[in-house]
């Protein structure tokens, strides 16, 4: 079976390389300009492709003249994993088999871009990975596979999107097999009456509100790591929160954002309910450091107030 697969981040990789042995061309989003050199951003999916030596196609859209290229390989199959654009009726329509894209969580629910970082900012016990007999709608095909996964206790959207695309990785290629040998899967159609969307995440999302209880900032500093992070403020100069874990004790606590106390473990600071203990942080101009470092070398810092 030649399959075309379409993919732009990490959490695509395990799935490419999983299904190598079968692909004859890789599509990804173009790189954008970074840093002060304003080289290009090379993903790793283009990294991927490659060290495996896959042929590969960039493209802003799929306007592009080298989309058009895409008939040339005669594809049975596509395979669409974080791909991070939308593709459009009449390249769905080039694979004799037709596409399947990846989803990592249990549609109809989080249907959109960011359905792992809702689920943790959501506070769910549960997400999953589904497989989807692509449409030209957002995440709306019928439903050709389902797993469920359980969320860790503290874990962050970083952490869970690596289990998920491992997860991936492991059971693509039976579901492959099975389209192979038997054509595409017809799959079980969705109840969109019950569908959720995640909505676009904007770096106003990241900034800590601290008279919010402490689990909710728990979770929004899990949900954020990567992008934007959760961030606050202290003596005017931006604070990103990249690591901390709430007190186990939830009790009404006075002062929101008011720094409570330096411990090994981090720094202590009051929510509205319940104390939240900062263990990496890094500020503006400065490093990624541990909470207790950074403390050592910032005085009077008990009794300060995040804003």
């Amino acid at each position: 079976m030649r399959i075309i697969f379409f993919g732009s981040s990490g959490f695509s990789v395990p799935a490419l390389r999983s299904i190598a042995g079968r692909t004859v061309c890789v599509v990804t989003k173009k790189g954008k300009p970074k840093g002060r050199g304003y080289a290009l951003d090379d993903n790793e999916v283009k990294k991927t492709a490659a060290e495996l030596g896959l042929p590969l196609i960039e493209i802003d859209s799929f306007k592009d003249d080298v989309a058009k290229t895409l008939p040339q390989y005669n594809p049975d199959l596509f395979v669409v994993a974080s791909f991070g654009l939308i593709i459009p009726r009449w390249v769905l329509d080039i694979p004799s088999k037709g596409p399947v894209n990846i989803h990592p969580s249990l549609l109809p629910q989080y249907r959109g871009a960011s359905p792992m970082q809702w689920a943790i900012l959501s506070g769910d016990e549960m997400t999953g990975i589904t497989l989807i007999r692509m449409n030209e709608k957002m995440d709306e095909g019928n439903i050709i596979y389902q797993e469920q996964v359980k969320i860790r206790e503290g874990e962050n959207f970083i952490e869970l999107s690596e289990r998920l695309a491992h997860r991936v990785g492991e059971t693509l290629p039976d579901i492959l097999d099975t389209i192979e040998s038997q054509e595409m899967i017809r799959g079980t159609e969705q109840c969109h009456e019950i569908a959720t969307y995640t909505p676009i995440i904007t770096k106003e999302m990241g900034r800590i509100d601290w008279s919010k209880n402490v689990t909710q900032i728990d979770r929004q500093i899990r949900a954020f790591v990567s992008w934007p992070t959760a961030h606050t403020s202290l003596d005017g100069k931006l604070m990103k929160v990249f690591d901390a874990r709430p007190d186990k004790r939830e009790e009404i606590i006075a002062d929101p954002g008011t720094i409570a106390g330096i411990a090994k473990e981090g720094i202590s600071v009051n929510t509205a309910r319940g104390i939240l203990i900062i263990k990496d942080l890094q500020m503006q101009g400065k490093k990624r450091v541990k909470a207790y470092d950074f403390a050592q070398g910032y005085r009077d810092l008990v009794g300060k107030v995040l804003s």
